[in-house]
């Protein structure tokens, strides 16, 4: 059993930033890609940022420049660094383990 645990979220005017927090617990297997996908309402869910164990990332390209994953393989967490946050990254984010276990996600808003 792995648990997926998210936090950090919260409202921010546009310009702001904001810190997520991703720890992962349980059964892990070790070597792991950690990542954050989000889902604004009425919206598919979409890739923002994946970090490998190795700490390789990559970016979806409307947060490149702006946002910045990073992990901690000590403490099985991975984190989201978002500045200059604009209106439309409000969303529900959300942390995966390999694309199989899943977070309850947190929910981020950019609103003047």
């Amino acid at each position: 059993q792995v648990q997926v645990v998210e936090s950090g979220g919260g409202l921010v005017q546009p310009g702001g930033s904001l810190r997520l927090s991703c720890a992962a617990s349980g059964r892990l297997s070790g070597i792991y890609v950690m990542g954050w996908y989000r889902q604004a309402p009425g919206k598919q869910r979409e890739f923002v940022a994946d970090i490998t164990f190795g700490g390789t990332a990559i970016y979806r390209d409307s947060v490149k420049g702006r946002f910045t994953i990073s992990r901690d393989n000590a403490r099985n967490t991975v984190y989201l660094q978002m500045n200059s946050l604009k209106l439309e990254d409000t969303a529900l984010y959300l942390c995966h383990l390999d694309g199989n276990y899943w977070g309850q996600g947190t929910q981020v808003t950019v609103s003047s």
